[in-house]
């Protein structure tokens, strides 16, 4: 499944973020680490499996973070503000007011961050394989952070290149079960993700995250997924968000893979556990299903922003027309007003398209 939609919007400091929309349903949205390009995560072993299993069900909005993939690559300012700044120019972008969140690795203190500053607009979080604190902040961890020191060396030295050993151990850490077309597939994911440079410099701020007190204060309903046997990010990294979000539901996977192969048990545990979580796709027996092709139709431009008179203009019928139309679509949503309705609507994927376009 691949119907994507790549788009572009400005960020707070006029940085180009790149992002995508695809499927349809309640609104996901997707953050990721930065180790992403919007298009090639469609041929990532990594990256595949998670975007079919929630574009199948869900309308899915993911981005590539500043300095990686699509977005701008030259950029003055990289940090971990500038993550957290760049999400919220993303959601506005794409229309959602009210989603869920799912935080892999990196993404995860982002989406930490982000919850703390606008808990009102998200629904429910997942963590998965991720932690409140990068590699120099766990001091109770083992040469936690004199293994940091050594990534980023090899990094430097190593980064892209198929037949070096940093590659090697690099996709050996995420996925050791891995085939040598996994391992391919890491390398070709680097080389279109990242510069060797901009690699290096993004790593470095995610090893120095710390977002404990911003765990802490999460209040929405949160699921904690991490595999067992994680090299990447050791399974007490996992615990210890449990023990710091109140009433946060753990599962722990049965892999060594930090990103789980799409043929392995503990995969299909996981999507199951998500689909159970996660807010269920609206069916024909919803409340669109009596609902007019002529009324989704204008009901899609509601949810774009649009007024009556905007909408006459864009059908070339008569504003009177419109507002009855609207009238009969509160009715049938059980909304008493435009604002309802239009979160209802871009639950549902509605308004896809921002106003304008």
């Amino acid at each position: 499944m691949r119907n994507q939609q790549v788009r572009f919007c400005r960020s707070f400091d006029d940085a180009s973020i790149a992002y995508a929309v695809s499927g349809e349903g309640p609104p996901v949205v997707m953050l990721p680490n930065w180790l992403t390009h919007l298009e090639y995560q469609w041929r990532s072993v990594a990256w595949r499996p998670w975007l079919e299993a929630l574009s199948a069900r869900y309308r899915l909005i993911r981005y590539d973070p500043r300095g990686c993939g699509l977005s701008d690559r030259d950029v003055s300012d990289l940090s971990f503000h500038t993550w957290v700044r760049d999400l919220e120019a993303v959601v506005d972008a794409a229309g959602a007011e009210r989603f869920s969140l799912v935080g892999v690795c990196q993404g995860g203190p982002v989406a930490l961050e982000f919850v703390g500053q606008h808990a009102d607009r998200v629904e429910r979080l997942v963590l998965y394989g991720t932690y409140a604190r990068g590699r120099n902040r766990r001091s109770t961890a083992p040469l936690e952070p004199q293994k940091a020191k050594v990534m980023l060396e090899m990094m430097e030295l190593g980064w892209g290149q198929e037949d070096h050993a940093f590659m090697r151990a690099f996709a050996t850490q995420f996925q050791p079960e891995g085939s040598m077309e996994h391992l391919r597939s890491w390398c070709e994911l680097q080389r279109a993700a990242a510069s060797p440079q901009n690699a290096v410099a993004l790593t470095r701020i995610m090893f120095d995250i710390d977002v404990q007190d911003s765990a802490a204060r999460v209040r929405c309903p949160t699921l904690i997924a991490h595999p067992e046997r994680d090299a990447a990010v050791p399974v007490e990294e996992g615990r210890l968000l449990a023990r710091l979000i109140p009433g946060a539901q753990f599962v722990q996977l049965d892999s060594a893979n930090h990103f789980m192969l799409a043929d392995e048990p503990a995969w299909q545990a996981l999507v199951s556990v998500l689909h159970a979580f996660l807010p269920p796709p609206r069916t024909a027996a919803g409340p669109f299903a009596e609902l007019t092709e002529r009324e989704k139709q204008l009901l899609d431009f509601v949810a774009r922003g649009l007024d009556n008179h905007q909408i006459a203009a864009q059908l070339g019928i008569s504003e009177k027309t419109v507002r009855n139309h609207v009238s009969a679509i509160f009715t049938k949503l059980e909304v008493e007003s435009r604002a309802q309705a239009v979160v209802l609507a871009r639950e549902a994927g509605y308004g896809a398209r921002p106003a304008g376009n």
